[in-house]
């Protein structure tokens, strides 16, 4: 049986400890790099991910120059080049950087500390996104810090430009709570909707898909007045449209299936809608298919969402996208879908019993059928 995958030991182990440690005693020539690693990874096994950052920066403040300035300045010449910068798209970079951030978080969000606080961030970024360190800024300094992200927003580098959206965002997974007006946050979007790299624009697009969840119309508005600007080409337009609109189309939300070229009642036939079996194992594959036929030419958003039962008998709903076509009038087509219920998945656990499967057209529901999980 092959060892079960943990992301904490993939993003921080023994190699990726050596590895910061090398950086830092080759800048820094008192740093007791031997004892810094066996320390550190001393503790690793009785801890989880965030733990473990947290406990890197504890182990740096004991290892660094005492003096807040100074250890942080050891740590910036010690990181490793900026991320590449040519790239259309990117990512966090290593995490095993995570704790620098959190680094100046912990002993640097203080006003005599600001300034250099907020460039030292704004270096991090450079070789991992600082965007949930970064928010305790805002809260604390939120002017200053707004400034700062307003700075980034016009960047040349594409890390500062994201973080000036990424970390603004009103519901940014894991990250905790600001207390800036979201309609203030949105800002920086103005400037950077117009990007040309798909890595600021799709966070510019989940930074509206979060707006949207509470204020709707004015995602919808804006949205609107950015395409008639057309300082955005076309197509990365469509993209973040489609991208930041997604849970309203899930609900259904009529402004904004229309925005997308979608009408909430097509005029098409939806029969022959079948499971494969009502009775599905825990392991195996729901089947279920379906005929429709335009009655005249239409545009078609399908979606199926499944009601999975939880522990204490409740549902709780979960979309997929299925396909986007276009029939003409007369035209039929047949659908098929398998969906594995896999057990033990790392974000939702299944529970036996009664489950509801429906299929979505155009965000309006058109089928709604029963089936049983079982072991």
């Amino acid at each position: 049986m092959s060892e079960k995958f943990l992301l904490k030991d993939e993003l921080f182990n023994p190699p990726k400890v050596h590895k910061i440690a090398s950086e830092i005693k080759a800048v820094y020539t008192a740093f007791d790099q031997t004892s810094f690693e066996k320390k550190t990874l001393q503790k690793f096994p009785c801890l989880e991910l965030k733990e473990r950052i947290y406990h890197i920066r504890d182990m740096l403040k004991k290892y660094l120059p005492s003096e807040y300035r100074e250890a942080v300045i050891v740590l910036l010449q010690a990181l490793p080049n900026a991320l590449d910068n040519m790239k259309q798209d990117g990512d966090f970079g290593d995490f095993i950087y995570a704790p620098y951030s959190e680094y100046v978080v912990a002993y640097g969000c203080h006003e005599k500390y600001l300034d250099f606080s907020l460039d030292a961030l704004r270096e991090i970024t450079k070789r991992f996104s600082v965007e949930f360190a970064i928010r305790s800024f805002i809260n604390s300094f939120p002017n200053e810090t707004f400034k700062m992200l307003e700075l980034c927003s016009v960047s040349d580098n594409y890390h500062e430009r994201r973080l000036a959206s990424e970390c603004l965002r009103p519901m940014l997974p894991w990250g905790k709570k600001i207390s800036l007006d979201y309609t203030e946050a949105m800002k920086p979007l103005e400037n950077l909707f117009y990007d040309d790299t798909r890595y600021v624009t799709r966070s510019v697009a989940n930074h509206l898909n979060d707006i949207s969840k509470f204020n709707p119309e004015l995602v919808i508005r804006t949205l609107k007045r950015w395409k008639s600007s057309e300082k955005q080409v076309l197509k990365e337009m469509d993209y973040i449209t489609t991208h930041a609109l997604r849970t309203l189309v899930k609900v259904g939300n009529k402004d904004a299936l229309s925005l997308l070229g979608y009408i909430k009642n097509p005029p098409i036939n939806v029969t022959n809608f079948s499971l494969r079996t009502s009775n599905v194992k825990v392991g195996e594959t729901l089947v279920f298919s379906f005929e429709l036929m335009a009655l005249l030419r239409a545009a078609l958003l399908i979606d199926y969402s499944i009601h999975f039962r939880t522990k204490n008998g409740s549902y709780t709903t979960k979309v997929y996208k299925l396909k986007k076509l276009v029939l003409n009038k007369n035209e039929k087509i047949r659908i098929e879908k398998s969906h594995v219920l896999k057990a033990n998945m790392s974000t939702r656990k299944l529970y036996l019993g009664e489950h509801k499967i429906e299929l979505q057209i155009n965000g309006k529901v058109y089928i709604s059928e029963v089936f049983n999980l079982y072991i």
